[in-house]
């Protein structure tokens, strides 16, 4: 696995079905990846054992605020989506893509910074990785 600059990462959005664009003055990006487990400890046992369940994953982007760009009004709460993640860019590496559901969209500012925006998605179905 190559060692990347954050800053050539991309991010692209679209509705549910459409055809992804690149989303505009992103800062930063997560995608948090987790499983349920279920407990199969039992009597005797010296130590807990457990199964792997059901997984779960949400994606975050926070970018600077811009009204004009198409992709960033693409995150309306509530709104199905179809994103993609490039951590090296769209020419190296991998990619990340799914689909899922605008759970907030936060647009902030203070008087001495710039107006920045912070999206949350509830990814619903499976993260998939693929190379570019």
């Amino acid at each position: 696995m190559a060692i990347g600059k954050g800053s050539a990462g991309v991010v692209k959005v679209a509705t549910t079905g459409g055809s992804t664009a690149n989303v505009g003055d992103v800062r930063s990006y997560s995608i948090d990846e987790t499983a349920d487990t279920l407990e199969t400890t039992k009597m005797g046992d010296t130590v807990k054992t457990y199964l792997a369940s059901l997984t779960d994953s949400t994606l975050s982007v926070d970018a600077l605020w811009n009204s004009a760009d198409a992709s960033q009004l693409i995150f309306d709460v509530g709104a199905d989506i179809d994103w993609e993640i490039h951590p090296e860019g769209t020419a190296a590496g991998k990619s990340y893509s799914g689909s899922g559901v605008v759970t907030s969209k936060t647009v902030s500012a203070s008087y001495d910074g710039m107006t920045e925006a912070s999206f949350a998605v509830q990814v619903s179905g499976a993260v998939t990785e693929a190379s570019n």
